[in-house]
């Protein structure tokens, strides 16, 4: 039985179309399984930085004990504390984590004066455990951009753009220093 050309063409037609549809179908799931990667480690930045927000308090407190008249520098790390868990986009945590570091800069150029805080257990013990949360921090936001650029690469390829244009994706921004984060902040006394 010969199949009429008609017949092959519209098989032909089929099966084009059931692959279209089927990569249509993995192409979307993948996208939006690099959109929860991407979120994932976003929600793991946030975890540290709230740990360190939750650290800095009991580290000013206990600065507090011995530099009582330093209060300019702890009304700057309780505004920088504050402006941090309060913000939104990777943007706006982005520029309130470099006001908080400049912060807690200041805050330990001053702890130089005060040996016997220095020697403090408690003060040790909560530098110790804010340095290992800074660690965290710099892995978490490692982490994130590369989701970030992992998703963003995918759905900027074509043909994956096409599917990722017509489903709403949109590109996820790096986790990015604010413009002079690496110079060191100037300390005054």
């Amino acid at each position: 039985m010969k199949l009429k050309p008609w017949v092959i063409t519209l098989i032909v037609i089929l099966v084009i179309a059931l692959i279209s549809i089927f990569w249509a179908i993995g192409t979307y799931n993948k996208i939006v399984a690099l959109e929860q990667k991407v979120q994932e480690s976003y929600s793991q930045i946030q975890n540290q930085l709230q740990r360190r927000a939750d650290l800095i308090p009991n580290l000013v407190e206990t600065v507090k004990g011995y530099a009582a008249h330093e209060k300019e520098i702890f009304e700057a790390i309780a505004d920088a504390r504050s402006k941090l868990i309060g913000a939104q986009t990777p943007e706006e945590q982005a520029t309130a984590d470099a006001q908080l570091n400049s912060a807690l800069s200041r805050l330990l150029a001053i702890v130089e004066n005060y040996p016997t805080l220095k020697a403090d257990a408690n003060f040790r013990q909560l530098m110790d455990e804010l340095a290992g949360t800074e660690n965290r921090i710099a892995v978490a936001r490692k982490d994130y951009n590369e989701a970030v650029r992992e998703y963003n690469a995918f759905i900027k390829r074509f043909p994956n753009m096409l599917i990722a244009n017509a489903f709403g994706f949109r590109e996820k921004q790096y986790f990015e220093a604010k413009p002079g984060a690496e110079e060191t902040p100037s300390v005054k006394f």
